[in-house]
């Protein structure tokens, strides 16, 4: 998996430089699946133990023929049931390290491939857009912007992935056991969407402001520091001190309203859940 640094970028958008790496992130989409399927299996050997060695159940049939070579007794179900819980823990490590291996690859060659596309363009913009816009603003985008992407690409991107494929197991198991108190527990779905949409809007909201900030930042200390003769020069120190201070006071302030943006959210959905099971209770 490799880039090509001698082709001009031409790529326009997010799936144009995923597009190049379909190969690892359908194997990545894989490994993603097979953590889910672990993660719904990790209580089913616990089940085994409770059901048909302490409460002597009668085995299902397959179960039965697999236990059968293992021995006759109680003690070779105590075998599957270890045997059950080393195979997932196996299958979950090795998918998980997949998963994590595979993003992590294709993240850094896509945040190369954005960083060419960008300097590119940036190279290309006229002396009257340079002039409008501040180094330093610059800077952040070719910097802590494509880390934000990438960040995305390693860590949210297949996150939301497997965390939906559990969901969507954990909600076909539900309804195998049980489909009226599943329906009642799905019935906050509708209200947990909207909350979720509401405060996901504002988070990124929040962010884009954090991210702006940090490049007026970045602008801030380039303007001083390319010319620090200059300021010198005109015993500017203090000053120049001064509005660093303010505009890193502005950026924390950001920060702080996004932390707290990030922390409401929590609180919301875990009310929402507890209510949707006070009324599976009732």
């Amino acid at each position: 998996m490799t880039s090509d640094t001698t082709k001009e970028p031409k790529s326009s958008s997010i799936i144009d430089f995923l597009r190049p790496h379909w190969k690892s992130l359908t194997l990545a989409l894989v490994a993603v699946a097979g953590g889910a399927v672990t993660d719904l299996l990790k209580p089913w050997p616990l089940k085994i133990v409770l059901d048909y060695l302490l409460q002597s159940e009668p085995l299902p049939g397959w179960m039965s023929r697999v236990v059968g070579w293992m021995g006759q007794d109680k003690l070779a179900v105590l075998n599957f049931a270890v045997s059950a819980v080393a195979v997932i823990a196996i299958v979950g490590a090795l998918s998980s390290y997949l998963e994590k291996y595979l993003t992590s690859s294709v993240g850094q060659w896509v945040m190369h491939d954005l960083r060419r596309t960008l300097y590119h363009h940036i190279h290309r913009l006229s002396l009257a857009e340079h002039d409008e816009k501040r180094t330093g603003d610059l800077i952040g985008r070719v910097t802590s912007d494509i880390e934000a992407i990438q960040s995305f690409i390693t860590t949210a991107m297949l996150g939301m992935l497997t965390s939906g494929l559990t969901l969507l197991g954990i909600i076909g198991v539900m309804f195998y056991l049980n489909w009226r108190f599943t329906l009642i527990s799905l019935s906050i779905a509708p209200v947990l969407f909207l909350v979720v949409y509401f405060f996901t809007r504002r988070i990124k909201k929040a962010s884009r402001a954090v991210r702006k900030k940090e490049r007026e930042l970045v602008s801030t200390v380039e303007e001083v520091f390319s010319p620090i003769r200059v300021v010198k020069a005109f015993a500017r120190e203090d000053y120049e001190e001064r509005r660093f201070e303010r505009q890193s006071l502005e950026n924390v302030e950001m920060a702080l309203l996004a932390r707290n943006i990030k922390m409401n959210l929590s609180p919301v959905v875990e009310i929402i859940v507890a209510i949707g099971t006070c009324l599976v209770l009732f």
